[in-house]
């Protein structure tokens, strides 16, 4: 997820526009499964710091650094397909132009989505050619020990579920602008289409647009939600609760200058029944002394832009993970 920047009067506009799409309930029992799965490495967007971002190399990667968890972004293309990529066009990430919805996946998995990475920056423009390390590696110009040429592609949903069949993964249900509905919809619908026949349900969605996620939960009440900015501030703000299907609510750092990841609001959320996944990107630097800081609230995950980092920091002090015990920093 990514942070929205806005002033802090914007708040409670925001609650008041979610507040007629979202429905309160309670989490429904059986217990909560992601409040037992603890303490996760969620590689966000593989780790865009450490590889280029929502590439099958940076799942790859995390997956063997240790990762407990995928978190990835899906849009839909001109001909209906889901695919692995943050932004609404493809220019900032590949070596190509225009809008994922105006292109079909023919054009898509041609392109080079590691074309602008950095290593530590991620996508950055304008630099040198020679720090653009990994560029060339779709089409085979650039060599990596261990990868192929295909897993430098902009993936398509159904391949990431292959190559994982057991690592949970999180997606954020993406749209072309904020004010686009219709677009946001219309890649939820296909998602819930996707997970309904794949039948996995280690899978938590989540989007920025609370209105697409409840049309979501209709298509697919079997996946498990993360709620968007509006029912976040709801809860924050009014102890509103999420809608229904609710399992984990995923909040930055800091929203506006305001601390929201703190030990207080975990504890609350978990009496609540939510487990707590914390994202950087905008909000805190993604660096060893924020990792630090939010496993000491106590959250049940951390969603990092350099997954080695948060994973040599939960083995140096032993905390325990999902399926293996070890120090519970709540203790």
């Amino acid at each position: 997820m990514r942070l929205r920047l806005v002033i802090p009067a914007a708040l409670t506009a925001l609650v008041l526009a979610g507040s007629t799409s979202v429905t309160a309930a309670a989490p429904e029992e059986p217990t909560n499964p992601w409040l037992e799965s603890r303490v996760m490495n969620v590689a966000h967007s593989g780790g865009e710091d450490e590889a280029p971002m929502n590439t099958m190399y940076a799942f790859k990667r995390a997956a063997k650094l240790g990762a407990d968890m995928l978190e990835l972004d899906v849009h839909s293309t001109k001909d209906g397909r889901l695919v692995v990529i943050h932004d609404a066009t493809v220019d900032r990430t590949t070596n190509g132009k225009g809008k994922v919805e105006d292109l079909p996946i023919s054009k898509i998995r041609r392109l080079d989505a590691a074309h602008w990475f950095v290593s530590g920056q991620s996508a950055v423009h304008g630099l040198p050619a020679k720090k653009y390390k990994l560029r060339g590696a779709r089409y085979g110009k650039v060599k990596v020990p261990g990868y192929v040429r295909k897993d430098f592609r902009v993936p398509q949903l159904w391949q990431i579920f292959q190559q994982f069949p057991s690592t949970p993964i999180n997606i954020e249900i993406k749209g072309t602008a904020d004010t686009d509905l219709a677009s946001y919809q219309r890649t939820g619908r296909l998602l819930a289409r996707f997970l309904n026949r794949v039948g996995r349900t280690d899978v938590i969605v989540a989007s920025f647009n609370d209105t697409a996620l409840t049309d979501f939960h209709q298509q697919a009440p079997q996946i498990g939600l993360a709620p968007g900015m509006a029912a976040l501030t709801a809860y924050v703000l009014s102890d509103t609760l999420p809608m229904e299907g609710t399992v984990a609510l995923q909040v930055p750092v800091t929203y506006s200058g305001i601390p929201i990841a703190t030990r207080e609001f975990v504890e609350r959320a978990h009496n609540d029944g939510y487990a707590v996944h914390v994202w950087f990107s905008g909000s805190a630097p993604d660096d060893a002394a924020t990792y630090r800081k939010i496993i000491d609230t106590c959250a049940d995950g951390l969603m990092p832009a350099r997954p080695t980092v948060l994973e040599r920091i939960l083995d140096q002090r032993g905390i325990e993970r999902p399926g293996k015990p070890g120090v519970d920093p709540c203790a």
